[in-house]
């Protein structure tokens, strides 16, 4: 098997994860490979909120939509309305958003590979073994540290980390479709900058739906970790709730989302994961793309800490780093989704719950920015103490 060349890092999956640790990595002066399959896309809802665009200097040509209001639907079809006040949340299309990620990391300076990966060689030092996409050879490409960053039932995580290969998932799947125009537009309920979120048992019976903006087309899905949920009769009912049944479908995809951050990111020896394939998905609300690329950035902190140190343990940054900014959010929407995506009880009360002023303002702030907004400390208080009353069935269904 011929060897190609040897790097200080190989990543392993180009999606939002890989291509932000490739590119950190490449920008910091550090010998580094990118290896993908290039082509595949994640289904994905495709929201991206501010503190994306700025921290990963995201341009506007990257934008196919701008979101203003995100509209929550209940069980009984309630509708809040939640404005986003002086801003707005952007929308992409992981096809072209995940290549542009790669381009820019092979313009810092990653080497691109293209193709599956296989396994992992230590028999003569440490080596990544894919499969050439050109002409479906086996090479080998020699390295001192890998970073896992393939996606959900990662095979990387599966092999090298605890707890890698029992991770729960949700499966997600969707379907991309025409924006409604002429006959069609008159049917549908659909606005080009307004995301609705469906809260509804009988489309999920423990996630949500959805229906997202892309410009051209837009995105029609579901979430569940149910196995008897026939997916595509859920979205076709969805399709036909949102007057959307007219509309042509483009493609149908479907893919794994992780629940929980995995409790260790790194093999203790030469490996550490990142986005998908470290679980860092936000429970409530299944937004995957800033918690990967940020899980990318500090996974290329890690290994650029390692390169450096000679210390096997700084590949414990990356969780590390990850959790002392996220954790709290994460432990807040968990509880969230707990408490109230277990019965379309809950759900109505939960929709309720999202007139309120308070709530919306913060958890847009919270959304916008990735983290819980500590200036209003009585608004905490009062949406502590509402989010009690609804869960102990003290306020009624129909209150706002």
């Amino acid at each position: 098997m011929p060897e190609e060349r040897t790097v200080d890092v190989v990543v392993v999956g180009g999606g939002p994860a890989g291509a932000t640790a490739a590119e950190d990595l490449a920008r910091s002066g550090v010998r580094v490979a990118l290896l993908d399959r290039d082509g595949r896309v994640k289904p994905c809802g495709g929201a991206i909120p501010p503190r994306l665009i700025q921290d990963f200097h995201i341009p506007d040509s990257q934008l196919v939509a701008r979101i203003r209001t995100a509209r929550m639907i209940s069980p009984t079809g309630r509708k809040v309305d939640i404005h986003i006040e002086g801003g707005f949340v952007g929308m992409v299309d992981r096809g072209p958003f995940d290549s542009y990620l790669r381009d820019r990391a092979e313009q810092a300076g990653a080497l691109r590979l293209h193709g599956q990966f296989l396994r992992i060689d230590r028999e003569n030092g440490t080596a990544v073994v894919y499969r050439d996409a050109s002409d479906g050879s086996e090479k080998r490409i020699a390295t001192r540290l890998i970073i896992g960053a393939d996606g959900a039932r990662s095979r990387v995580a599966r092999n090298e980390v605890p707890g890698g290969d029992t991770i729960p998932y949700v499966i997600a799947y969707h379907e991309i479709l025409s924006a409604p125009e002429g006959p069609a537009a008159q049917m549908a309920d659909y606005e080009p900058d307004r995301c609705d979120v469906i809260y509804d048992g009988r489309i999920s019976p423990d996630f949500y739906g959805w229906v997202f903006p892309h410009g051209q087309t837009l995105s029609v899905g579901i979430g569940t970790e149910v196995d008897s949920v026939n997916l595509k009769h859920a979205t076709e009912a969805l399709r036909a709730q949102a007057g959307l049944t007219g509309c042509e479908t483009l493609r149908r995809e479907g893919a794994p989302i992780p629940l929980k951050p995995l409790d260790r990111w790194d093999n203790g020896r030469d490996l550490v994961l990142a986005g998908d394939a470290a679980g860092v998905v936000a429970p409530s609300s299944g937004e995957g793309i800033y918690y990967a690329m940020a899980g990318g950035r500090v996974a290329a902190t890690a290994a650029a800490a390692t390169l450096k140190s000679g210390r096997i343990k700084d590949l414990r940054l990356a969780r590390q780093l990850f959790m002392r900014e996220h954790k709290t959010v994460f432990r807040v929407l968990r509880s969230m989704q707990d408490a109230y995506y277990r019965s379309d009880e809950r759900r109505e009360r939960f929709v309720s719950l999202c007139h309120d002023l308070d709530v919306q303002r913060l958890t847009f702030e919270a959304y916008m920015n990735k983290s819980l907004v500590k200036a209003r400390p009585m608004a905490h208080l009062k949406i502590g103490a509402k989010n009690i009353a609804h869960l102990l069935r003290l306020v009624p269904e129909t209150s706002v």
